[in-house]
């Protein structure tokens, strides 16, 4: 019988032997770099897909095991580390399970289309009042589509800002109704299998640390600077390389 060379075998822990269809490589120019980054989801996310459902409760569930109501008061910080799919949005939900929340800001790297989906729902069903958002400059280029959802999401609602700027910090910080929290983590706000490490703070005074830095920060989305207008237009068009090719 001849072998399907479009497939692999593996053989599973139990002895069952499965066919497992080989990922087709493309060859792709040094020039198109930039390009290729940009190739992620090409439609918006209207509804959350099922694995993604099941993936965020299994995250937040790895949470809720580790960390029990009574550790959160005021004044404890809980250090966690995490041996992966743990990410900033299972903070961010182990909070709205223990109290509404009527300010957040969130800094993050990047986030994904369904991500931005779930911030939206939360909104909507009144969890999260206001909240502020400060990305990476990768995002207006290389998730183009989560970040159109999440300007149209923020002008929609007039829930808080978008600020984009040169930003790999990963915060949560905002006020709830119980209490203050801060989360600093290494996880940003979508999924990854690698280990992460985060600190949950229930302390109005970092809260308020966090919130007045970021407040003050002007995003090259939202300067009228005419050199920081034109470095955000590079970084939208072409991503990293446009700012680095000539270095």
């Amino acid at each position: 019988m001849a072998i399907n060379q479009d497939f692999e075998f593996k053989t599973l822990p139990n002895g069952v032997v499965i066919a497992v269809k080989k990922q087709k490589e493309t060859k792709q120019k040094a020039s198109d770099g930039a390009q290729g980054l940009s190739r992620r989801r090409a439609t918006e996310v209207l509804v959350l897909s099922d694995k993604f459902l099941y993936r965020r409760a299994f995250s937040t569930l790895q949470l809720i095991k580790s960390i029990k109501p009574e550790d959160l008061k005021m004044g404890n910080s809980i250090h966690v580390i995490t041996a992966g799919n743990v990410d900033q949005l299972s903070y961010l939900e182990l909070m709205i399970l223990q109290q509404p929340i009527n300010y957040c800001l969130i800094s993050t790297w990047c986030m994904g289309e369904e991500d931005v989906k779930q911030i939206e729902e939360w909104i909507d069903q009144g969890l999260i009042k206001k909240m502020d958002f400060y990305v990476g400059e990768i995002f207006p280029s290389q998730y183009t589509v989560g970040y159109a959802m999440l300007n149209r999401l923020v002008e929609r609602t007039n829930c808080g800002r978008v600020a984009v700027f040169r930003n790999h910090s990963k915060i949560i910080a905002g006020y709830g109704d119980k209490y203050p929290f801060c989360v600093e983590t290494s996880a940003n706000v979508n999924t990854n299998p690698r280990t992460e490490q985060g600190i949950i703070t229930l302390n109005g005074e970092l809260v308020d640390f966090y919130k007045k830095y970021f407040d003050g920060i002007k995003g090259f989305n939202e300067t009228k600077d005419v050199n920081k207008q034109k470095e955000n237009k590079q970084w939208e068009e072409g991503g990293m390389d446009s700012l680095t090719k000539n270095d």
